[in-house]
């Protein structure tokens, strides 16, 4: 079996095992359509980049001043590595640490309808949202700068529960990105 078709191979079975995060996706918040991939985007494509942080097996998540729950993560600034935005974002939002590199487990393709991209630096209408997971401390408040959200809350909590709380506020295929996180973690 050459690399190639065992990639496609792999792809066809984590699709088939979480079915709701590989489903093509519209964010109509933002005017975009998108579609998840287990395999790296292109670095200049990365616009957005978010984590699960598990700090002592618990996922990490923070809630914001209207209640909803979300993962810590953000939008990357001009010439900025993604590795820097991860710590910003983990920081800004989460009080958070990295206790151990990311994994990379995905990202969604994204294209946007909008007549310009969100910020100046950023590919339009094509980019990528990169989605990992890493081992976190939380060791202090999150700095919550003005043009960011504002966290009220920072709570590690079961993988199940995390599940549970995001899928109240986010698309359904949010369990389906904790449970993926979980099994390379553990795999």
């Amino acid at each position: 079996m050459t690399d190639t078709t065992r990639r496609a191979s792999d792809s066809t079975e984590l699709a088939a095992r979480y079915p709701a995060l590989h489903a093509p996706q519209r964010w109509e918040w933002g005017g975009i359509d998108a579609q998840f991939s287990a395999e790296p985007p292109p670095d200049e494509l990365v616009t957005n980049i978010h984590l699960v942080g598990f700090a002592e097996g618990r996922v990490v998540l923070c809630r914001d001043v209207r209640g909803h729950w979300f993962l810590p993560g953000g939008t990357r600034e001009a010439a900025e590595s993604i590795e820097s935005c991860l710590e910003r974002e983990l920081r800004e939002e989460a009080g958070a640490r990295l206790l151990s590199p990311a994994t990379w487990i995905g990202h969604h393709l994204a294209v946007c309808d909008g007549p310009a991209p969100y910020r100046p630096w950023q590919p339009h209408p094509v980019k990528a949202w990169l989605w990992g997971w890493a081992d976190v401390l939380v060791d202090s408040a999150p700095t919550n700068p003005d043009d960011g959200e504002q966290v009220v809350e920072v709570r590690p909590v079961p993988p199940e529960e995390a599940q549970q709380l995001l899928s109240q506020y986010r698309e359904p295929w949010w369990p389906e990105l904790i449970a993926l996180a979980v099994e390379s973690r553990t795999g």
